[in-house]
């Protein structure tokens, strides 16, 4: 059976059809938009697309971008975070290569330059209020006259310029330092000249570091001690027994270590002469050692003498002569050395100093700096090693970066069926890792005090230590990759054990040592306060001393501090402060670094500080520049408070380096 189904027009339709239809809809959507509901509606609509545009705009709107707010400037991220990377560089300068700075110090770090940055706005913020200001010129001036952007006494852009490529900075950015620094110095320049010493205070100081005193000194060292009766056995156990901590094994970690570097995987890794090859030509700027030309230059104020100059220099090479006179016609001549095209500051005098021959002087160049003559006393051709020169290292190299990648998947690995619930050593055993199961104490040695040996990297044997006494025992194990090496360290601690005391047996010959030099301790100890208490009795200590058959010495004068090649320097650095506190007949006594010491002072001297009017003078400068200093310090205080800056805890934490 079949079924037609016929067309029929729907009531309201009528005759127009589908296009009446259309019509209709609309002018019902005309209609639509005048009502209030419809503008509402496009409002949104345009408002989402709208925040759809700008989404990273309104993500941010009302969140903090600068560490510190503060009147004055903010301080952003970026600067702060520049600013603390310089200043750890410049902590592990001094510390050494080998520091290693742990988060807490590295925060402090970060805090520091923080404050420091803190300051600087805020001096900057006062000088602006001031008005002070700082000229081009005298910004120039300054630069020019500081010793280590100097050769040979004269100024050296060189020198600049690489002083600006190690500490990462743009040239705009020393400038501005340079000019803060110079209004801080005028700031402070103020604050400090507000700041003489009295002259009551001067001679004060005088009169306490030229005192001398004397003394008569009775030393009882240990080894002059009379040997003690022989202890007996069970002496000699309860001494073992009362000092645990002498005898005891240190605090040790029982834990296996698995290591991973590129240096051990580096034998496994094969590379093939095409491989090489193709290496070569990858790095074939390392191996290129550019042209260098012995330059020497004269910088002349104007450009008719830079053309006279040239002139002269042309006619006679004698450098002396031109150096003469360069400086007559107020300018200077230096040598530059053995540079490349690279080291030259600007693209003009690198273009004239490269594209003269040996020998010959360029015409003047024009910088900033003034009118450039240079002449070519040398020329060092450039050089390219070739693959059989470079070959051995060349594959070294290549074999080590392979196997940092060999490292980096194989560390995947382990972590991965570690994760899925191996132990530590099958997991590192499976993909070729050094495994070594090892008990040491914090030191790095073992039980017997021997030191451990750690399948680790020599640079990282400190970290390692630190990582294993970190850890928790019974915390899953994952590898770390090393901070001071390139590799990986997987720890799992099997056991702490706490120190023990050693057996009697195993430490008899330490105990009966340490015994006898107590033993000896004690009685010198006796003898040195019998020796007291005679003198506090009325007896002087020379007396006392002979009395019991003892030397004494008559010691001085001596100051506060030793001074190497004084008479008196034999007075043991532990009397020394002691003395200076005491009045004269007075007794003391103290132990030492070799036994004991007993002392009385017989004489106070005092000097006249008039009579040494170098030290009066010296005294004066000292206390001026302390009072000026601690006078600065409250003046910067004072405008840090004012300037009331508000640090961001949240950001802060961005700016750790």
């Amino acid at each position: 059976m079949s079924v037609d189904f016929a067309y029929q027009p729907r009531a309201g339709l009528a005759t127009g059809g589908i296009s009446g239809y259309r019509d209709g809809m609309i002018t019902w959507f005309r209609k639509l938009t005048q009502t209030w509901f419809a503008k509402v509606l496009f409002l949104l609509l345009v408002l989402s697309f709208a925040i759809w545009g700008i989404e990273d705009t309104v993500r941010d709107f009302g969140r903090e971008t600068a560490v510190v707010s503060m009147e004055g400037g903010d301080i952003e991220v970026p600067e702060a975070q520049m600013a603390a990377r310089r200043e750890l560089q410049r902590v592990q300068a001094q510390l050494g290569q080998g520091f290693e700075a742990e988060e807490p110090l590295r925060r402090a770090i970060a805090m520091q330059a923080v404050e420091q940055l803190i300051a600087e706005r805020a001096q900057r913020a006062e000088a602006t209020r001031l008005g002070l200001s700082t000229p081009d010129e005298a910004v120039q001036a300054y630069i020019f006259a500081i010793p280590n952007f100097q050769t040979a006494g004269q100024y050296d852009r060189l020198v600049l310029d690489q002083f600006l490529r190690q500490n990462d900075m743009t040239e705009a950015q020393f400038l501005r330092i340079v000019r803060d620094d110079l209004e801080r110095i005028q700031l402070s320049g103020a604050v400090r000249a507000g700041a003489p010493a009295p002259d009551v205070l001067a001679r004060a100081l005088v009169r306490y570091e030229q005192e001398r005193r004397i003394a008569q000194v009775v030393e009882l060292p240990l080894l002059d001690a009379p040997e003690p009766e022989p202890p007996t056995e069970a002496a000699l156990q309860r001494f073992h027994a009362n000092n645990p901590e002498r005898f005891s094994t240190p605090a040790l970690r029982e834990v296996t270590l698995a290591v991973l570097t590129a240096d051990n995987l580096a034998d496994q890794i094969e590379i093939s002469d095409a491989d090489l090859a193709a290496a070569y030509e990858q790095r074939r700027g390392q191996y290129e050692t550019a042209e260098r030309r012995d330059l020497q230059q004269a910088l002349l104020p104007d450009q008719a003498t830079a053309q006279r100059i040239a002139g002269m220099w042309r006619a006679n090479p004698d450098f002396a002569a031109i150096e003469q006179a360069a400086t007559a016609a107020g300018g200077a001549a230096l040598s530059l050395g053995n540079v490349p095209r690279a080291d030259l500051p600007l693209p003009e005098l690198a273009e004239a100093a490269f594209g003269a021959a040996q020998g010959a002087v360029t015409d003047p160049v024009q910088s900033p700096f003034g009118w450039h003559v240079m002449r070519v006393a040398a020329v060092t051709p450039g050089r390219t090693s070739t693959l059989e020169e470079v070959r051995d290292r060349l594959r070294q190299d290549v074999a080590l970066e392979r196997a940092g990648d060999l490292a980096f998947e194989r560390a995947n690995r382990v972590e991965d069926a570690i994760a899925g619930g191996a132990p530590l050593e099958q997991a590192a055993r499976e993909f070729g890792l050094t495994v070594a199961t090892l008990s040491l104490d914090a030191e790095g040695r073992d039980a017997e005090g021997l030191p451990a040996v750690l399948p680790v990297p020599v640079a990282a044997r400190a970290e390692a230590l630190r990582a294993i006494f970190a850890a928790d025992q019974g915390a899953a194990p994952r590898l770390q990759e090393f901070r001071e090496a390139q590799g990986f360290m997987g720890i799992e601690i099997r056991a702490v054990n706490a120190p023990a005391l050693r057996p009697f047996e195993q430490v008899e010959a330490d105990v009966r040592l340490a015994w006898t030099n107590d033993a000896k301790r004690r009685a010198q100890e006796a003898r040195a306060a019998g020796l007291l208490a005679a003198v506090r009795g009325g007896q002087t200590l020379e007396a006392a001393a002979s009395a019991a058959g003892l030397t004494s010495t008559r010691m001085g004068p001596f100051g506060r501090q030793p001074e190497p090649g004084a008479p008196g320097l034999t007075v043991p650095r532990e009397l020394l402060s002691v003395l200076f506190g005491i009045a004269v007949n007075e007794p003391t006594m103290a132990p030492t670094a070799a036994g004991f010491a007993v002392a009385q002072l017989l004489e106070v001297v005092s000097t006249d500080p008039a009579a040494d009017q170098a030290a009066l003078d010296n005294a004066r400068r000292s206390a001026q520049q302390q009072m000026a200093d601690d006078l600065n310090a409250a003046y910067v205080a004072a405008l840090r408070n004012r300037a009331a800056p508000r640090i961001s805890p949240t950001l802060l934490q961005q700016v750790v380096p």
